[in-house]
């Protein structure tokens, strides 16, 4: 390695974004640092989906390498690369999606759902491919918070395959496609960790970087399914700061590690109400619980969520905040959640490709 490349990683290695927690080079997103005649070729590829970000990226980058070339031209190439990461038992990544993501949470009411879909879209909006399954079997609710009209099914190839339902730029399949509101689905566990497999790889999902698994809340039947035959690179457990609820939310991070699933970290919802009237802030729920649990289970806290209105307003009206106001505050914190979610993925290791299927013709 000659002097100015040695100089350039050196620079880099002090480059550490917000999200990433790294540097640049720990991280393995440098993956090229030539001196070439009157320049110097470098190449650097965040592992995880952040256009946002990458204008002044690049510009870091700029700044500080370039006064290090003495002279020469610098030819940086700056674009995300997401590969698939290690799933449960080093399980095969899915053929058409690269990381399965599951968002999971002890207890019902912590809104999961809305954190599910907000990720998704978020993800999306930093330029990756994402689905959003709807594994709420028994109750699913995404439909609704896609805003996709009443009687809304998914088209079939071949009489058993599901082409997913398109919304807000990421593909979707759940249960509410299925079935009506007039016909509940009352299933014993088998049939229903039955259905979400089938659902799952019955759907023709395409090329995904990414796929957000909204489960069911708790920790049973359809949990174990997903960690036996689906594979999972990585998990999120969503939590309000309430004592019990931290309690349900210990048991899903516990229920992960044994499957041998890698819990992301934890997203605390309803952290703190701000009065609409008079900006005050107020605590509802306890505070500091979902820092402290991070800190016993050595999980990060990705994000904390306002217990907020507008939030329940715009899912409830198909619309959700990424989607309905991607430039306000609570936007911007389901992005900042999300990217450091795929950030921290990126620095796990790399998982395997399923082959594909090999059809013999006679």
């Amino acid at each position: 390695m000659t002097r100015i490349e040695q100089a350039v990683r050196q620079s880099l290695g002090e480059i550490i974004p917000e999200e990433l927690g790294v540097d640049l080079v720990s991280a393995g997103t440098v993956t090229e640092i030539e001196e070439q005649e009157g320049r110097v070729r470098l190449v650097v590829h965040p592992g995880y989906p952040c256009a946002s970000r990458l204008p002044a990226l690049r510009r870091e980058i700029e700044e500080r390498v370039t006064p290090l070339l003495e002279g020469r031209e610098l030819a940086l190439e700056l674009s995300v690369r997401i590969k698939p990461h290690r799933a449960q038992h080093d399980m095969p990544a899915m053929m058409q999606a690269a990381n399965v993501i599951a968002v999971a949470s002890g207890k019902g009411g912590v809104g999961k759902s809305t954190t599910a879909v907000n990720l998704a879209l978020a993800l999306h909006a930093e330029g990756a491919k994402v689905g959003l399954l709807d594994a709420d079997i028994f109750g699913p609710s995404q439909p609704i918070m896609l805003g996709l009209p009443k009687g809304t099914r998914p088209e079939t190839r071949d009489g058993n395959a599901f082409v997913p339902v398109m919304a807000h730029g990421i593909q979707t399949m759940s249960m509410g496609y299925l079935v009506t509101e007039q016909t509940p689905v009352v299933w014993r566990g088998p049939k229903a960790s039955g259905a979400l497999t089938q659902m799952m790889q019955q759907t023709l999902w395409h090329d995904l970087d990414y796929l957000i698994v909204d489960l069911p809340p708790g920790t049973g039947d359809i949990q174990l399914t997903l960690a036996q035959k689906i594979p999972v690179a990585g998990a999120v457990v969503v939590t309000t700061p309430q004592d019990i609820a931290l309690l349900d939310a210990i048991k899903g991070v516990e229920m992960f590690r044994k499957v041998d699933i890698g819990v992301l970290g934890i997203v605390e919802n309803m952290a703190v109400h701000i009065c609409s009237n008079c900006g005050h802030e107020e605590h509802v729920f306890g505070q500091g619980g979902a820092d402290r649990m991070g800190r016993d289970y050595d999980t990060p806290v990705l994000g904390s969520l306002p217990l907020s209105l507008r939030i329940r307003e715009q899912a409830d009206g198909g619309t959700p905040t990424v989607a309905a106001d991607p430039d306000s505050a609570e936007a911007r914190l389901y992005m900042d959640t999300a990217r450091r979610m795929a950030a921290r993925l990126s620095l796990t290791r790399e998982g395997r490709r399923a082959f594909p299927k090999v059809v013999m013709q006679h």
